[in-house]
Order: structure tokens, then C-alpha cells, then sequence
């Protein structure tokens, strides 16, 4: 299955996912989401792929889609519960961090077969983590306090919905792209291809989020199961 195929896959079935679990969980649902994101991103972002002739990583959409929580979030609970989300993932990648260097501070027995592998992708977690809790905390900061100040700007309007999700999304994205591709990457790769994976990390996301628009419009009309009025049983006599 060629890479630009499951790309667009990928981009359906996380983005769906989101509102899945916000419907059977709420607000949990997404804390849930965001956390999972973070933890996947950390790992794929690891792996560089080749898109419609273009170098990036693996990790584009998966971490994308955690700036749809965080839109959500703001648009139906608010500026707290959007940080709370922000804050849920940055706790879980440093103990990610922690527990990644545990790992590979185990000796293995005889029977063991992983280590090594184990060694390449948690080795690169010192720096990839770093990074990633740099651009993260940053990039969502500014994602949370940009969609509220355009919907400041723009009052609480659906037919605006699109500019807060695009505006502060797009414009936060650029800013993590700019931080964790440079701490993580920077003379790792030569010049040519870290560009590359600059550029076409922010393109991939950018196209994330547009794609994201319909499923925050989406969002706003799902009421979770957790947030239905309780139904009242009246009981008739025979």
C-alpha cells in the first residue's frame, strides 16, 4: 500500500477517532486521545518517510490531530479544560522520558531478541523528547491562547469556527514545526534533507489541518454520552 494512500487513511481514522471517543467519553475521551497522540508521535516521528516524492517523518498526522483536542476543547468547555489537555500530555511525555531510559537501563537475558531495537528508538528519546516538550508546550500554549483571542475578536460565531481552528492551529503548528525540527533533527540528517523534513513536516500538518475543520463543525453538535440528561423511568401499574 503506497505511503500517500495510508496517509490519508491515517488522517480519517485519528481525526474519527477523536470524535469517538469525545461521544462515548467527553472530555475524557479527548484527555485520552491527547495523551495517546503524544506517546505515538514520539516514537513514529523517529521514522522518515518518503510522501508524494517529499522527505518528512512518520509521526505528521498522528500528532497533528492532538491541536483538534485542544479546539474542541475550547470550543465547547473553554480555555482551562483545553489546558488541562496541554498539560495531561506533557506530564506523560516526561515520565515517557523517564521510564524509556529505565528500559534501556535493564540488562537483557540470553532469550532476548529486542534489545537492540529497544536501544535505537528509546536512545533517540532523550533528544526527540526534549524537543518534542519544547515545541509542544509552546506550539499548544499558543494554540489554545490564539483560538481564544480570535474568538475575542470574532464572538461566538459557527460561521467563524473555521478562522479560530485555521488561525491559531496553523500559526501554532508553524512554531512547533520550527522548534522540534531543528532540536530534534539539526545535524542529524545532511542540510538537504533536514529542509526537507522542515518544510514538508509543516505542509503535512497544514494539510491535517484543514482537513480538521469538518471534524471540529462535527464536535460541536456531539453531545457525549456522559453529558445526556438522565432519562427519568416512570413505572405504571397493571
Amino acid at each position: 500500500m503506497p505511503n500517500e494512500l495510508i496517509f490519508f487513511i491515517c488522517i480519517v481514522v485519528y481525526l474519527g477517532s477523536v470524535l469517538l471517543l469525545y461521544k462515548l467519553f467527553g472530555k475524557n475521551g479527548l484527555y485520552a486521545f491527547a495523551v495517546f497522540g503524544t506517546l505515538l508521535g514520539n516514537v513514529s516521528v523517529c521514522k522518515c518517510i518518503d510522501l508524494f516524492g517529499l522527505s518528512t517523518t512518520a509521526g505528521n498526522v498522528i500528532y497533528a490531530s492532538t491541536f483538534l483536542i485542544t479546539d474542541i476543547l475550547s470550543e465547547k468547555y473553554g480555555k482551562k479544560a483545553a489546558r488541562n489537555a496541554v498539560l495531561y500530555s506533557f506530564s506523560t511525555m516526561i515520565l515517557w522520558l523517564i521510564g524509556s531510559q529505565f528500559v534501556i537501563l535493564l540488562t537483557p537475558n540470553k532469550s532476548d531478541y529486542v534489545n537492540e531495537s529497544l536501544n535505537v528508538v528509546f536512545g533517540l528519546a532523550p533528544r526527540i523528547t526534549f524537543a518534542s516538550l519544547v515545541g509542544f508546550i509552546c506550539s499548544q500554549s499558543i494554540d489554545v491562547f490564539l483560538y481564544h483571542l480570535i474568538w475575542k475578536k470574532t464572538g461566538n460565531s459557527k460561521k467563524m469556527l473555521w478562522l479560530r481552528n485555521n488561525g491559531s492551529t496553523l500559526t501554532s503548528q508553524a512554531v512547533d514545526t520550527v522548534l522540534f525540527t531543528t532540536l530534534a533533527f539539526l545535524n542529524t540528517y545532511p542540510t538537504d534533507v533536514f529542509i526537507s523534513i522542515l518544510l514538508t513536516t509543516y505542509l503535512f500538518k497544514a494539510i491535517v489541518a484543514i482537513f480538521d475543520t469538518p471534524f471540529v463543525y462535527l464536535a460541536r453538535k456531539i453531545l457525549p454520552l456522559d453529558e445526556l440528561p438522565d432519562k427519568k423511568i416512570v413505572k405504571t401499574e397493571n
